[in-house]
C-alpha cells in the first residue's frame, strides 16, 4: 500500500470553505453583500491577497459575484449565470406572476409548517419585530410590501434548509416590482391593511406555538387572498391597456 503525502490547505481555501459553509448554512441571504476585504483579512487573521483570491474561487463556482467598487454579493443556488428569468418573464408578461403565485401557495405552505417545528428563538424573535412593525403601519396606511418580504424570508431561513430559503428569495426577488404594483392598485383601504396583517399574525402565531398544521392553513389563506387580489390588478390592468 501507498499512501500519498499529506499537504496542508492553502489559506485562500481554508477562507473560502468558511465563507462556503456560512452561505449554505443560510447565514447569508442572496444579495446579501460580504464583508469588504479588509475586513474579512482582519477577521480571519489573514492577508488581502488570501481573501481576494478566495472570494474568486467563490464566484469561479457561481456561489459570489464580486463588482468593482460595489463589494461582493451572494448569488442564489436556484439562477442561472444569466441572472433570475422569473423576473424577465414577469417582466413580458405579467400575467405569468399569478403562476408564480401558485407556485409560493404549494412551496410556501411547506416553508411554514417546517418552520414551526423548526424555528429557533431568534427567528421567532426576528418574526416577532416584523409583526410590530406591520402594527405600526396600520395607523398610516403606509405600504409595508417590505416587511412582507422580510417576513416571509425569515420563514424561509426558520426552516434551517437553504434550498427553501435560495428558492424563495429568488421568487421575491422577481416578483417585486409586480408585487409593488399590487400593492398600490388594490391593498388601498384599511380594512384591506387590517386583513394582511391578520394574515401575518396568524402565521406567526403558529410558528412561535409550533403547530405545523395551523401554520400551513395560515399560510395557505394568506397566499390564497394575496392570488384574488393578484388576479384583481391584472383584470384592472388589462382593461386598462384595452
Amino acid at each position: 500500500m501507498k499512501f500519498q503525502p499529506i499537504k496542508p490547505k492553502k489559506v485562500s481555501t481554508q477562507i473560502a470553505d468558511q465563507i462556503r459553509s456560512s452561505i449554505l448554512n443560510g447565514d447569508f441571504t442572496p444579495g446579501d453583500k460580504l464583508p469588504p476585504e479588509r475586513e474579512l483579512a482582519e477577521m480571519f487573521g489573514v492577508s488581502r491577497p488570501s481573501v481576494r483570491e478566495a472570494l474568486n474561487v467563490l464566484a469561479s463556482s457561481g456561489l459570489v459575484e464580486s463588482y468593482q467598487g460595489g463589494g461582493t454579493i451572494v448569488k442564489s443556488l436556484v439562477e442561472s449565470a444569466a441572472g433570475n428569468p422569473l423576473t424577465e418573464m414577469i417582466r413580458v408578461e405579467g400575467e405569468r406572476a399569478l403562476d408564480v403565485i401558485e407556485v409560493r401557495k404549494g412551496l410556501e405552505a411547506w416553508t411554514a409548517w417546517y418552520a414551526a417545528q423548526r424555528a429557533l428563538p431568534e427567528d421567532i424573535a426576528k418574526l416577532a419585530a416584523i409583526i410590530g412593525e406591520m402594527e405600526k403601519s396600520l395607523e398610516s396606511l403606509k405600504p409595508a410590501e417590505n416587511l412582507d418580504a422580510n417576513f416571509h424570508t425569515v420563514i424561509a431561513r426558520a426552516t434551517r434548509n437553504v434550498v427553501w430559503l435560495h428558492l424563495m428569495q429568488s421568487i421575491f426577488d422577481a416578483m417585486k416590482e409586480f408585487q409593488k404594483n399590487v400593492w398600490r392598485a388594490v391593498y388601498l383601504t384599511h380594512e384591506d391593511h387590517r386583513m394582511l396583517y391578520g394574515h401575518h399574525l396568524a402565521i406567526f402565531r403558529a410558528i412561535r406555538d409550533k403547530e405545523p398544521e395551523k401554520a400551513r392553513e395560515a399560510m395557505l389563506t394568506h397566499l390564497t387572498f394575496a392570488e384574488e387580489r393578484s388576479n384583481d390588478y391584472v383584470r384592472l390592468k388589462k382593461s386598462g391597456d384595452g
